[in-house]
């Protein structure tokens, strides 16, 4: 069994520090980078486990607060299980900062991000992958469209408003990307309704972009989220399947070109 190490790292960036949890497999040597972005509730206990299983097929993971313009993590007081239908006051108090995260902000913070990466000893020289989950698969969109340079390979599970009528929504930069995108979407998300799921899948194929995307049956938003009301473990397993695939296959190999 490979034994994990995590620290608590500041990521210099263009516009700040960002705080964040770095974890890799201990006696490995220098493994491929992966920069994981959180879903709207940020880092905690949740997200440092699915770094270190991550890290613990090979990968040196980089999970940064992507609201370190508000401060450090934790900026919320969570519940021990989140269920946002109790807790209206949980996206309240969230939702100045996940509107806050522009295109152009994360493309800043993600290059800080992937520079940090590229200068650690423990990362390995060459592509990168992102992931991300709820809110934070726009971030992983956005960021493959910024440095299509640096990023091979691109997953997002139970990603929320991919293609909407507004001139952010993510599908309007996929001809930008040259990664490989495996997306997940929860099945009967209104945060993904079908007409998004159909104008995203139009868009990525009209980009020419190497995916696949599908539904997870019954899976509802949140799936892969343990600490949620959401969680489904079927579907989390089968998460964990598709995203390992992914990386095994592309980031092992040369750079994107």
């Amino acid at each position: 069994m490979v034994s994990v190490t995590d620290t608590r790292v500041d990521v210099p960036l263009p516009d700040g520090t960002a705080d964040a949890l770095l974890a890799y497999p201990e006696d490995m040597g220098p493994c491929p980078g992966v920069l994981l972005y959180m879903d709207a509730f940020g880092p905690r206990p949740q997200l440092e486990r699915m770094a270190h299983r991550l890290a613990a097929s090979g990968y040196t993971v980089l999970v940064p607060n992507v609201f370190h313009r508000y401060g450090r993590a934790p900026l919320i007081d969570l519940p021990a299980v989140i269920d946002t239908a109790r807790h209206p006051e949980i996206f309240q108090r969230l939702g100045p900062m996940i509107r806050s995260l522009t295109p152009e902000l994360v493309a800043r913070d993600a290059d800080g991000c992937l520079r940090w990466l590229a200068a650690s000893p423990l990362v390995a020289a060459g592509p990168v992958g992102v992931t991300g989950y709820c809110m934070g698969v726009r971030l992983a969109l956005y960021t493959a469209a910024a440095r299509p340079d640096r990023v091979t390979a691109v997953a997002g599970f139970h990603g929320a408003h991919l293609a909407t009528t507004e001139p952010d929504s993510p599908h309007l930069l996929l001809d930008r990307v040259r990664a490989e995108v495996y997306l997940a979407h929860a099945d009967a998300d209104p945060s993904l309704p079908p007409e998004q799921i159909e104008r995203l899948a139009g868009a990525l194929r009209a980009a020419g972009v190497r995916h696949r995307a599908e539904v997870y049956p019954g899976a509802r938003h949140g799936f892969t989220q343990a600490d949620t009301v959401s969680y489904d473990h079927t579907a989390d397993e089968r998460h964990w399947a598709a995203l390992l695939d992914l990386f095994a296959r592309t980031l092992h190999g040369p750079p994107v070109p």
